[in-house]
């Protein structure tokens, strides 16, 4: 099993969507840590003789992983045989953006969660044709990336919200509607109530936290 925060749910809904791309798609990732949903995607890929870009700087740090998490990557990748199917791009989403000029068909965005850095992944959806599936991770979990949601998403027209698994969310590149932008709102409180439960972790009270339905000592995802 590789280390990571991809649950089952998650794993499906980014299987689902991929294996329902043509043949010949590419699918874009930004975040890889160590290859867990690199591998879900890479298979499905495989599948549709598609390809599976991978964006990550590996950043050094206790925090990120660094390049210890980029030789476990590179050594998941090759143990699940996917070395001919996934392309690795090694360095910031942020930076590689603004000259980007190739097609795919899926953005899965599980990169830098603060606002800023979500706002401009979000620009990567320029690429994908319409109808196309963009899946958030930490989407209703972290602050920044739900803030970027509500800035961009909810008053934006671009994308429309569907459906999510936990904090897995996703959208499609189509004008939202107004159940669209309602089914977003309807999400605020148990995204309340999980910066509440990561507040309640920092402070070490997880019996606190368990009161609101987390039983866990990581922070939900």
């Amino acid at each position: 099993m590789i280390p990571g925060w991809l649950k089952e749910g998650q794993a499906r809904l980014l299987w689902d969507e991929a294996v329902a791309l043509p043949t010949g798609s590419t699918v874009l990732e930004i975040g890889s840590h160590q290859g867990r949903s690199t591998v879900v995607l890479g298979n499905a890929a495989r599948l549709f003789q598609g390809t599976v870009i991978a964006v990550d700087p590996f950043v050094e740090g206790r925090l990120f992983g660094g390049l210890s998490t980029h030789d476990k990557f590179v050594s998941n990748i090759a143990e699940a045989g996917l070395e001919d199917v996934v392309e690795l791009v090694q360095d910031y989403s942020t930076r590689v953006r603004p000259t980007w000029d190739r097609r795919f068909d899926l953005l899965f965005i599980d990169g830098k969660h603060d606002y800023w850095t979500l706002s401009d992944d979000l620009r990567w959806a320029v690429h994908l044709p319409p109808g196309a599936a963009v899946v958030i991770h930490d989407c209703f979990s972290s602050i920044g990336v739900t803030l970027g949601i509500l800035r961009h998403v909810l008053f934006g027209s671009g994308l429309a919200y569907e459906r999510r698994s936990d904090s897995q969310a996703l959208f499609r590149v189509r004008r939202p509607t107004a159940a669209d932008r309602r089914r977003i709102i309807r999400e605020l409180p148990w995204w309340l109530r999980n910066v509440v439960v990561k507040v309640l972790l920092r402070l070490r009270l997880r019996p606190v936290a368990r009161v609101l339905g987390h039983d866990s000592p990581y922070d939900p995802y």
